[in-house]
């Protein structure tokens, strides 16, 4: 199971995603709790090993700026998280960073990964980064193709299920690891990356 720790915000936290075998980290670049400035993010993508996928991830911002930010970071891959357009991604199709699609799942949303020309799609609750649960059932009716990834209200108390239901290729988490908005715990990272991985819990 692929493992996504989302909103990390310092060393210590990058330090203990590693540990944990998670399979890749997300540096939030725009408005949110954990949100972080261009240069710390630079300085965070540099502590992470290549085997473990960097990701910018932003959202109400335009895909150019979102290209120059990813950029400057030196991620591996840019997220751009909400109704950006298909011209979106191929303005950034060039640029030397995978690209990762995320959306809430409504009626007409394209559930195939790659449909945008991207990597990886996730799948999330209508409110992101709100660490509110959804119906993931809804999944079942149109399910997601490729490598599509699981976000929206998981926790290490809720992966595991979710996963059964779901059955995605990854999951991906950001509230659902915090002691409170925006503060990762590093006790429930290394739960949730066990969850997932059926060994916890």
């Amino acid at each position: 199971m692929f493992v996504k720790l989302c909103g990390l915000r310092t060393e210590s936290d990058v330090t203990v995603a590693i540990e944990t075998g998670a399979d890749a980290v997300g540096f939030v670049l725009t408005s949110s709790p954990r949100q972080i400035d261009v240069d710390l993010a630079a300085r965070l993508v540099a502590e992470v090993p290549a085997d473990v996928l960097t990701v910018a991830v932003v959202r109400g911002i335009t895909a150019a700026e979102a290209g120059e930010m990813a950029l400057k970071t030196g991620v591996r891959a840019l997220q751009l998280h909400g109704d950006y357009p298909r011209e979106s991604f191929d303005e950034l199709a060039e640029l030397p960073f995978g690209l990762v699609r995320a959306t809430a799942l409504g009626p007409e949303t394209d559930v195939r990964t790659g449909a945008f020309g991207e990597e990886l799609l996730l799948i999330d609750s209508p409110v992101a980064g709100s660490g509110e649960q959804w119906d993931i059932t809804r999944l079942a009716e149109n399910p997601p193709t490729g490598k599509w990834m699981l976000a929206g209200g998981l926790s290490p108390e809720t992966v595991a299920g979710a996963i059964s239901v779901a059955r995605p290729w990854g999951v991906d988490v950001s509230s659902g690891i915090e002691s409170s908005r925006g503060v990762k715990d590093h006790g429930r990272m290394r739960e949730f990356v066990l969850a997932a991985r059926g060994q916890g819990l």
